[in-house]
């Protein structure tokens, strides 16, 4: 029996095509909902185009409110925004006047307090929010599902914001919302604003301590891993914020926690905690291009088959997680049959087929095929590449790496030059520094990561800038290979570069996508 025939069966009201998931663009909702508690009007956002600080933006906006902001840099964020038809600056440096009307301030942890935008707003008066600082306020109490982790955070959200879709779809509940770090490739949008009452997906960053400010109603944490040390310090520090998040969950909501995740931040929880392995367990069925179809099992339910849309066996535990969370908080709080819930969670989530930039397909080049993704820890880079050979069996794996952050190359060399190794051909791009004015003096290179993975016995080079390392990796790329581009910093902008490099080599140039 296919998964829909169960769901049908299940429920009083039958599935209807209405309002189901498609591969459009997720229409704003202006005009739908009041402006959040505790926020003015106008809002201006420094660093409008980050990952989560635009999804705030795009959620104040579809309540009513009216945002504008500033970057550095273009990219698909601000160019998502524009599309909305806010007003978003770019240049290297902020003007020293802030656009008129505006009532607050919010910036990413990339801004400084040295910015002259920030010191004209403390200067008038306004209030100046850390983008943290502002999630906390516009998620909505009892509602808000946070998915935090040192890896796996967007997928892991990006499944629990589908598996939540599914549920209130099919029992006809409000629609959830979501803001998430990366862009739902058939949505084509970071953030969505919830109906009343709907659950709230968010992603929930451990940097700079950004997640002790929510308060969620349930939440994920898929894994801790030593990173951000540049903030951190050290493991035990990492450590004591995740205990701090766990203890914020709601007394009386979930903690869903991956198999490996430090007992210390399970004890933390004041709430029900469900394990990976030990409270839900998963099967697999099978494989296709990657992809795993599994049965799980958690307390009070089974799926008997659920189908993958994204690549990689780490993904079978996100998936787990992230249905574990959605599964468990919707049948407490709507009192719903859990196996129900159950079963339209999981269509839901068989809806997701990938984020951009988490093993995002890049189209092909003649024979060869292209791959992008954020992949920027030692961790990431394993799994990606792991996955890469699941997906392309048999072939050539290349890869052209930029490192992210000075601090994390440095404390994490030999592990990068492990897990490069395994490429059949690296290169390494100059190290991506968004930090620098926190990276102090830590000074590992792309040299000293290409030197060690030649030292393990692969081949690799560090040509310089990206642009250079574009035309070297674009020159060593056989037919009937696969060129993967990890890295999560501007790296994402070489594609038409990249293509243009292949072209230009002598490969037949084929369409860029499938």
């Amino acid at each position: 029996m296919d998964m829909m025939q169960r769901l049908t069966d299940a429920v009083s009201q039958p599935l209807s095509g209405q309002g189901a998931l498609d591969p459009r663009v997720e229409p704003p909702q202006r005009g739908k909902s009041t402006l959040c508690p505790g926020v003015p009007r106008r809002v201006h956002f420094l660093g409008a185009g980050g990952a989560g600080v635009s999804g705030a933006a795009r959620v104040l906006f579809e309540h009513g409110h009216l945002p504008s902001g500033h970057d550095r840099a273009e990219g698909p964020h601000v160019e998502l925004l524009r599309g909305l038809g806010m007003r978003i600056d770019v240049s290297p440096q902020t003007s020293a006047r802030l656009p008129a009307g505006v009532e607050m301030v919010v910036r990413s942890a990339a801004i400084p307090l040295e910015d002259p935008q920030v010191r004209e707003a403390e200067e008038r008066g306004l209030p100046v929010l850390k983008y943290a600082e502002l999630l906390g306020r516009i998620t909505p109490a009892g509602r808000t599902l946070a998915v935090a982790g040192t890896h796996g955070k967007t997928t892991t959200s990006w499944l629990a914001y589908h598996a939540s879709r599914g549920v209130a779809e099919s029992l006809q509940l409000a629609r959830p919302g979501a803001i998430i770090g990366g862009i739902c490739g058939r949505l084509c949008t970071n953030a969505i604003a919830h109906e009343p009452h709907g659950l709230f997906v968010v992603e929930a960053c451990e940097y700079d301590s950004s997640f002790l400010r929510l308060a969620p109603e349930g939440a994920v944490v898929t894994n801790v891993e030593d990173d951000h040390l540049d903030y951190f310090g050290t493991t035990e520090a990492i450590h004591r914020d995740f205990s701090k998040f766990a203890n914020k969950i709601s007394l009386g909501g979930l903690m869903v926690i991956g198999e490996k995740v430090p007992r210390v931040v399970e004890t933390s929880a004041r709430c029900p905690v469900w394990r990976y392995g030990r409270d839900l367990f998963v099967d697999l069925l099978g494989e296709r291009q990657g992809r795993f179809i599994i049965r799980l099992r958690g307390p009070g339910f089974e799926i008997p088959s659920i189908q993958l849309g994204v690549p990689g066996q780490f993904n079978v535990e996100n998936a787990a997680l992230a249905l574990g969370l959605v599964i468990g908080t919707s049948a407490r709080m709507w009192e719903c049959d859990i196996g129900t819930v159950a079963l339209a969670a999981a269509q839901g989530l068989e809806q997701f087929a990938g984020a951009r930039r988490r093993f995002e397909s890049w189209g092909r080049v003649g024979e060869t095929e292209l791959v992008h993704d954020y992949a920027h820890h030692p961790t990431e880079v394993r799994v990606t590449l792991e996955a890469a050979r699941r997906v392309f069996p048999g072939r050539p794996l290349h890869v052209l790496f930029q490192p992210h952050q000075h601090s994390r190359t440095s404390r994490f060399l030999a592990e990068f030059v492990e897990t490069l190794r395994s490429a059949d051909r690296a290169v390494i791009s100059d190290v991506y520094g968004a930090r620098t004015h926190i990276d102090g003096g830590n000074t590992a290179t792309a040299a000293d990561v290409a030197a060690g993975i030649v030292r393990r016995g692969t081949p690799a080079a560090a040509p310089g800038n990206r642009s250079a390392s574009v035309r070297e990796f674009a020159r060593g790329l056989p037919q009937h290979s696969v060129g993967l581009v990890l890295g999560a910093g501007d790296i994402e902008d070489i594609k038409d570069e990249l293509i243009a490099e292949l072209a230009l080599r002598g490969a037949p140039a084929g369409a860029a996508g499938r």
